[in-house]
């Protein structure tokens, strides 16, 4: 395997990791779903590039890449193949939510509906869930793993450990 390619797939095979990468994934699939198909109330990909574009104000390349992003990240998350870099996609997606719409509404979500928006709460959750993939790997249970021979994945385990 590359040298360059090796810490982008290495993981150990920790199932509490491959469970945190797949709820990750599940729970992002439904908004991947709204700009790719139009599910579950979404735009599609003309919807949200309006949005991203008009809306936001973001240009053209940027609102294609955040989209891009969000779809390509959730189903490498999902598949728990480049985990690390599906991670780092929907970091990128949520910290642009947050500073693009969610900041100005304050942290809480508008569970009683009495703000005109959505705070950033959920993009935290997502943000530190994803957080844990972009250090560690997709974990068990992925392709990620298995493209990850034994000796590989406890040096990139060594050389991605934070605090410990």
């Amino acid at each position: 395997m590359a040298r360059t390619f090796r810490p982008l797939v290495a993981t150990p095979n920790d199932p509490i990791l491959g469970l945190q990468r797949l709820v990750l994934g599940l729970v992002m699939f439904p908004h991947a779903a709204q700009k790719l198909f139009g599910w579950f109330g979404g735009g599609g990909l003309s919807g949200s590039y309006a949005f991203m574009n008009g809306m936001l104000g973001l240009p053209a390349p940027l609102a294609w890449l955040a989209i891009f992003a969000e779809i390509a990240g959730t189903f490498a998350l999902l598949v728990g193949f480049l985990g690390r870099l599906g991670a780092a996609a929907i970091i990128a997606v949520q910290l642009g939510a947050v500073f693009l719409v969610h900041l100005q509404y304050g942290f809480f979500m508008n569970w009683s509906g009495q703000q005109q928006g959505e705070g950033y709460e959920f993009a935290v959750l997502v943000i530190v869930l994803a957080v844990a993939v972009l250090v560690r790997g997709s974990g068990a249970f992925s392709i990620d793993r298995a493209l990850s021979p034994a000796d590989d994945v406890g040096a990139a385990y060594r050389t991605t450990r934070v605090g410990y």
